[in-house]
């Protein structure tokens, strides 16, 4: 694999992506979801983690499993039927100095290789289910974190109106409605719904992005509308995710 022309550091903050191969689906049923936001979870950890022998054997749900040490802070995430988006930094172990790698990339390698195994399991499939290496870019300020927290939590409107990106949101009311109702991502969550899943997020590392619950919804309209042009950093292609 060749190096990346963006390079992933530690203490920096990242729009993490990846589709799936050939613009196929990475998400089949309910079930996928679920497991997937779990790997999320227990992946998220200086511990070498195995979902069969640290879940299923020990007959734990996986919310229960003690992670120990982190060694990556999520601020927004979502899945869609054949992609995901996370934005997330990373958090300083000594772990990654002896390997000579930041912990975003020992995340995401442990993460989607756990994930595309279950997959290819599950559905009796070989081959890679991710289209190549996971795609990063670097975000480098408050107004850019602010675009792509609102991007994020925007995306499954495009299950709604799929020109909403390059158009804008034709009817707000009803893509708010709908996003209510999306539970692939972390929206319900920054609307402090009580659910497990609130636990893949580390807010303290996000402030620029945290906003008061009562304008939440509005602001990330505002994000969006207001720093368009932040979307082509990294040559990040809207029309492709």
């Amino acid at each position: 694999m060749g190096l990346r022309k963006i390079p992933i550091l530690n203490g920096e903050f990242y729009h993490i992506y990846n589709r799936g191969n050939s613009r196929q689906k990475i998400f089949f049923d309910e079930e996928d979801y679920q497991h997937f936001i779990k790997l999320l979870f227990i992946c998220n950890s200086i511990k070498q983690v195995s979902f069969r022998d640290d879940i299923i054997e020990k007959k734990i749900d996986a919310w229960d499993f003690d992670r120990g040490e982190t060694i990556v802070s999520i601020g927004a995430w979502v899945l869609m039927p054949n992609h995901f988006h996370i934005f997330m930094t990373s958090n300083k172990s000594p772990e990654e100095s002896l390997r000579g790698e930041s912990n975003i990339t020992i995340f995401m390698r442990k993460f989607c290789t756990a994930y595309s195994k279950y997959v290819n399991t599950k559905y009796k499939r070989t081959g890679s289910l991710f289209e190549g290496k996971f795609q990063a870019v670097h975000v480098v300020s408050d107004a850019q974190a602010k675009y792509l927290f609102a991007y994020v939590h925007l995306n499954p409107v495009k299950l709604l109106q799929k020109d909403w990106k390059e158009n804008g949101i034709s009817n707000k009311k009803r893509a708010l409605l709908f996003l209510e109702k999306y539970k692939w991502s972390s929206y319900l969550d920054h609307l402090s719904l009580a659910r497990l899943e609130s636990r893949l997020l580390d807010r303290e590392n996000f402030i620029s992005c945290s906003t008061n619950e009562k304008d939440f919804k509005k602001e990330i309209f505002e994000w969006f509308e207001l720093y368009p042009e932040e979307s082509l950093r990294g040559n990040f292609d809207l029309k492709k995710y």
